[in-house]
C-alpha cells in the first residue's frame, strides 16, 4: 500500500480513481466536463458555469487579499506549521498543469433530516402555495418541520426529534379524525 507521505494517491484513493464509477479523471477541463457529462444525469451539468467557477477560483489564488472563503481558509490552515508539514498538497490553481490530473466526483447527496418541507398550520394541515390548507392533506414529524407550526425549526438538536414527531402526529391525527 502506498504511503500517505509520498507523491501520488494512497492505495485506496488510487483504487477509486481507477475503478470508481462516479470518478472522472482527465488532463484538461474540457475533457473533464465531457467525462462528467457522460455520467448518468450529467446532461444537467452546465459546462460553461463550471469553467467560469474554476477560472474565478484560480484567479483568486493570485489575489493576496482575496475574499474567497475557501482560498482564505486554505491559506489560514497553511499558516500553522503542522498543516504545512502534513498536508498532501499545497494550495494551487486547479488548472495548473503541474498539479494534474483533474478529478471530478459525482456526489449522491443524501439527507437524514429535512427539518421541514411541508408547511403546516397548528392543526397539522398541509398548506398549499397560497397559504391555505389543502383539503384532506395532513403532515407530521420531520416532513413538516415537526409540524403544527414548526416546533424546533433550524435549532433542532439530536435526540429532540421523537417528542416533536409524536406530538405533531397526535395533533395531525386528531385533526384528520375530526374532519371526517
Amino acid at each position: 500500500m502506498k504511503s500517505r507521505l509520498g507523491k501520488g494517491a494512497a492505495g485506496p484513493v488510487q483504487a477509486f480513481l481507477d475503478h470508481g464509477a462516479d470518478f472522472v479523471v482527465r488532463d484538461t477541463l474540457d475533457s473533464l466536463i465531457d467525462g462528467m457529462r457522460e455520467l448518468p444525469g450529467g446532461d444537467a451539468l452546465d459546462g460553461t458555469r463550471v469553467r467560469l467557477e474554476v477560472e474565478a477560483r484560480d484567479r483568486e489564488m493570485d489575489n493576496d487579499f482575496t475574499k474567497d472563503a475557501q482560498v482564505a481558509m486554505l491559506r489560514s490552515a497553511r499558516a500553522y506549521r503542522g498543516d504545512r508539514l502534513v498536508r498532501t498538497a499545497s494550495p494551487h490553481k486547479i488548472l495548473d498543469p503541474k498539479s494534474g490530473p483533474l478529478i471530478a466526483v459525482k456526489l449522491h447527496i443524501l439527507t437524514r433530516k429535512s427539518l421541514g418541507g411541508i408547511e403546516t398550520d397548528l392543526s397539522g394541515r398541509a398548506l398549499g402555495a397560497d397559504g391555505q390548507p389543502v383539503p384532506g392533506l395532513y403532515a407530521a414529524g420531520e416532513a413538516s418541520g415537526f409540524g403544527c407550526g414548526g416546533v424546533h425549526g433550524y435549532r433542532a438538536l439530536e435526540g429532540t426529534f421523537v417528542g416533536g414527531c409524536l406530538f405533531s402526529g397526535r395533533i395531525a391525527g386528531r385533526a384528520a379524525a375530526a374532519a371526517v
